[in-house]
């Protein structure tokens, strides 16, 4: 706040005393004049006045600060009292509090101009009533400094509320401004939604259209595909129409062929004939030139009346009769006659199927798979052989595949499996009585497959001579060794072969099954016995197809024939292993020691292994049967 000079003229004498030593008095100057009269009242005055001060004045300002006193000086005249109300006015307009103007007249001082300091002091009322002169322009002071204090608080509310005023002013602003903010957002958040449905929209646009592209694409590719199908198609009815003119052309060559062979093998028939009548004619007569010398013997080997004797003769009359062939082939007529019969029945049931193959355009190999695997999964379990079985008659009954194929495919299955580790004999056996009770013609070709595997099924023996055959490898193919990239297997794998055959020959023999009926049993298993023991020499094969047999159906012949097949027995021991022993070899006396075992520990008294099928899988049912592994089963080969 700007300081007020205020001037107060009064008049310079009242009663001769000065009033106004120092015209120019300021504010703070006057208070200290006032407290200097008040001390020396208070000095001259032995009673206690009641205006007296302990304390000097003090003025603060409109916020409580103390406020100096060289700010306010007065100075009052009489032209400017009349004008004091209007500027009163103004100054109050500008902030500022006027004094009001002193009145001077009735204060008045008697002292002389000189000698005022020799004076006696003033009477005490009237000092009092100076000083409350004083106290009324310090009131009037005060008041006005009240009013221009208040004057002050409402300009500093009226500022408050400015700023307040302002300050809402600011808030509103910032308020528009967060609401302008906020719809900024909004707009660009509902830009950025409009860019994104705009994007998603191209997206799904444009997948729509690959979609779309890829359909036609695989329209375009199952259009091609089904083309190619149809020239692939037309292709092969083209490829098979030349194929069936092709097999047409081959099996008009292949009948003259077989025409011609047949031809030849009627010529060859009928020198054979004639070249054995002639032999039979000159064995005749030297048959009655020994008898005439030996008269006197026969009685004595037919007054014996054993066994051995009348199996002798009947040995001997049966080589004989083999032997006018030539003495290379070794077998019964009555054998040789079956197996030709058996393998006829094969041919023609191979003819059949293959003009069956040609004129179908079925391929039935999957059912030669499905026999295979069938055959090939039988285990000595009853219910499983009883279950193969089934299933194998099904496929009999199938009318997509003619029957014919389906017998000839379970015949060669049924002998190939011989030579697999896990061959059951026994159940196999079981399998094919099951069969052939309701497919008789079946067995005759599952015969025919086997003789054509093993010979000595027949039985019969084919002896090797310089003459007949062009190498020992021609007659090791005669007899069934096998060839593999020109190479001959070797005799211990033919002999284990020939083993795995003739076992389930015997296990077949010696098969009953209840309720059906077995067409090839125990009585032709006891003529094969008879023909192979009157027919055929002692040697490596003969004796390993002898023990193989005797293995798996010498129990069931012994509780059949009792006596008679002791005696077979006995002829055995007397003369094959005699005449075995009697060849000196020492690859043959491991077998002649399984022989001669057998008999002398009667083991064919004894139920064979896995001969009775079980009802539950046991361990030891699944085990495949033991092939005979001798020392007999050698890389050496023998001949006779």
């Amino acid at each position: 706040m700007e300081d007020v000079k205020l001037e107060i003229r009064c008049p310079q004498m009242v009663n001769g005393i000065g009033l106004e030593p120092d015209p120019d008095w300021s504010f703070k100057s006057l208070l200290l004049e006032l407290d200097s009269l008040e001390k020396k009242l208070n000095l001259s005055s032995s009673v206690s006045l009641p205006f007296a001060k302990t304390k000097s004045r003090e003025i603060y300002g409109e916020k409580g600060t103390k406020r100096s006193s060289n700010a306010f000086v007065m100075r009052v005249s009489d032209e400017e009292f009349e004008d004091s109300e209007g500027e009163n006015e103004k100054v109050r307009d500008r902030g500022l509090v006027k004094a009001a103007r002193f009145n001077c007249n009735e204060f008045y001082f008697s002292s002389s101009d000189d000698d005022s300091d020799d004076q006696p002091c003033l009477d005490v009322q009237t000092l009092m009533n100076e000083v409350g002169l004083v106290e009324s322009a310090l009131y009037e002071l005060t008041h006005e400094h009240q009013l221009g204090v208040k004057e002050e608080i409402r300009n500093t509310i009226s500022a408050l509320e400015t700023d307040l005023m302002n300050e809402s002013e600011k808030s509103s602003s910032a308020h528009t401004k967060v609401e302008k903010y906020r719809e900024a957002r909004r707009e660009v958040e509902r830009k950025f939604d409009v860019q994104y449905q705009r994007r998603v929209a191209e997206g799904l646009d444009n997948h729509l259209t690959a979609v779309q592209r890829d359909h036609e694409l695989k329209s375009q590719i199952e259009e091609r595909k089904i083309r190619s199908d149809a020239a692939h198609e037309e292709a092969k009815r083209r490829e098979k129409a030349l194929q069936e003119e092709r097999l047409r052309q081959e099996k008009a060559k292949a009948e003259a062929e077989l025409q011609a062979k047949l031809k030849a093998e009627e010529a060859n028939r009928a020198a054979l004939e004639a070249e054995r009548i002639a032999a039979k004619e000159a064995a005749e007569k030297e048959a009655a030139k020994s008898s005439k010398a030996n008269t006197s013997e026969v009685p004595q080997t037919e007054a014996s009346g054993g066994p051995n004797a009348t199996s002798s003769r009947v040995e001997n009359d049966k080589t004989n009769k083999s032997e006018l062939a030539g003495n290379m082939l070794r077998a019964a007529e009555s054998a040789l006659k079956l197996e030709r019969e058996r393998l006829q029945k094969l041919k023609e049931l191979e003819e059949i199927n293959q003009s069956l193959r040609s004129s179908s355009n079925q391929n039935f190999d999957s059912t030669g798979r499905l026999i295979g695997r069938l055959i090939r999964q039988i285990s000595g379990n009853k219910d499983k052989v009883s279950t193969q079985a089934s299933e194998l008659v099904k496929i009999f009954n199938n009318p997509h595949c003619p029957q014919t194929i389906s017998i000839a495919y379970f015949a060669q299955k049924v002998v190939s499996n011989c030579e697999s580790p896990s061959h059951s004999a026994f159940a196999c056996a079981h399998v094919i009585v099951l069969v052939t009770s309701q497919f008789p013609q079946a067995m005759d070709l599952v015969l025919a497959e086997i003789h054509r595997a093993c010979i000595y099924t027949v039985p019969k023996h084919i002896s090797y001579t310089k003459s007949a055959f062009e190498s020992k490898e021609a007659y090791w193919k005669v007899i069934g060794y096998k060839e593999d990239d020109g190479k001959i297997e070797s005799t211990t794998d033919y002999l284990v072969r020939l083993e795995s055959y003739m076992k389930l020959y015997g296990a077949l023999v010696q098969t009953e099954v209840a309720g059906c009926q077995n067409v090839h049993g125990l009585k032709e298993g006891w003529a094969w016995l008879a023909r192979f023991l009157n027919a055929l020499p002692a040697n490596m094969y003969t004796a390993v197809a002898l023990y193989a047999f005797l293995q798996m159906a010498g129990f069931a012949l012994f509780r059949k024939y009792r006596s008679q097949f002791m005696k077979m027995l006995n002829f055995i021991s007397e003369n094959f292993l005699n005449a075995l022993r009697s060849q000196d070899d020492p690859d043959l006396r491991p077998i002649t020691s399984k022989i001669q075992c057998y008999l002398e520990d009667k083991l064919f008294l004894q139920e064979p292994e896995g001969r009775t099928l079980h009802s539950s899988l046991l361990s030891n049912n699944m085990a495949p049967e033991s092939d005979y592994h001798g020392p007999y089963h050698q890389q050496s080969r023998h001949f006779y």
